[in-house]
């Protein structure tokens, strides 16, 4: 590779981010370091809880999920990107009378799942949080489908995030939540194929939810259920398996952390904080380019 070509990748890359830092401060006063910051607090209405804030893979469009305070009636409402400024939230395209949540794109921004209460009416699902998807097609989002998990109808199953590989993870458990974990299920000719449960190393003795792996696979980041949700990251062992499993520091381990997600360029993590009596919960990012990179 000669010089000239070497210096061009230099230029497009640092500009990438750059363009990326920048469209991101729009929507804050500032951009974090290594101190999470709130992130878009006035999108919060009065008496109401955020679960969970993602962009999609070009930056253009942010959703978000809100809640009442009893945890119930999910709604998704996107903002989009209008030059300097954002649009007022509506509410997204898959938003539905019933619950939506858990939301998450494919890496090529083609493809959105998300997680729903919506009714199935298929022998032997039970109503509860399943997978849908939908795919843009002409600039247009077609009518979400039903994502099967063969092994896993009779489950809750939510909070997808897909890999360039096409594995789905997510988290699953009883419908009354218990036995909490983490799945991913293969692609295989257009079909996904039956769930295997996340061995991490060292072995965790807690319940474990809302995942978020990185499109390349090297790494997942994921909230531990103990007295408080804790975040907490593992890498991949080039094999298949997931090793190193610690938790994020102490100044993004604070008050009870869940629902994590990092932008494209592995370098802002947001996710949402609060304490869970109080139900005060916000979104924070910080930049997580250190954590990620000290395997």
């Amino acid at each position: 590779m000669n010089k000239l070509k070497i210096i061009s990748i230099i230029m497009i890359s640092f500009f990438s981010c750059k363009n990326e830092t920048r469209e991101l401060n729009i929507l804050s006063k500032s951009v974090p370091k290594d101190i999470p910051i709130d992130f878009k607090q006035d999108l919060i209405p009065e008496d109401k809880l955020i679960h969970r804030g993602i962009f999609s893979p070009d930056l253009k469009e942010y959703y978000y999920t809100i809640s009442d305070k009893d945890f119930e009636n999910f709604d998704v409402y996107v903002i989009k990107s209008k030059g300097k400024n954002w649009s007022e939230p509506q509410k997204a395209f898959f938003n539905t009378e019933y619950d939506e949540h858990g939301m998450n794109f494919s890496p090529d921004g083609k493809t959105l799942y998300f997680s729903s209460t919506r009714p199935i009416n298929v022998e032997g699902y039970l109503p509860t949080w399943h997978i849908w998807k939908s795919n843009r097609v002409d600039g247009k989002w077609n009518k979400p489908v039903l994502v099967d998990i063969p092994n896993l109808r009779d489950k809750l199953v939510s909070h997808p995030t897909i890999t360039n590989s096409g594995t789905l993870y997510f988290h699953s458990s009883n419908l009354d939540y218990s036995e909490m974990d983490i799945y991913c299920s293969k692609l295989v000719k257009g079909k996904f194929q039956n769930a295997e449960r996340i061995k991490f190393s060292p072995t965790l003795n807690v319940n474990i939810c809302t995942p978020f792996v990185s499109p390349k696979e090297d790494y997942i980041v994921f909230a531990s259920i103990g007295n408080q949700l804790e975040l907490m990251i593992s890498y991949s062992d080039g094999i298949g398996g997931w090793t190193n499993t610690k938790k994020l520091n102490s100044s993004i381990n604070s008050k009870g952390q869940g629902n994590p997600y990092i932008t494209a360029d592995d370098k802002f993590l947001f996710f949402t904080t609060g304490d869970h009596g109080k139900k005060n919960w916000k979104v924070k990012w910080v930049n997580i380019e250190f954590e990620i990179r000290s395997n």
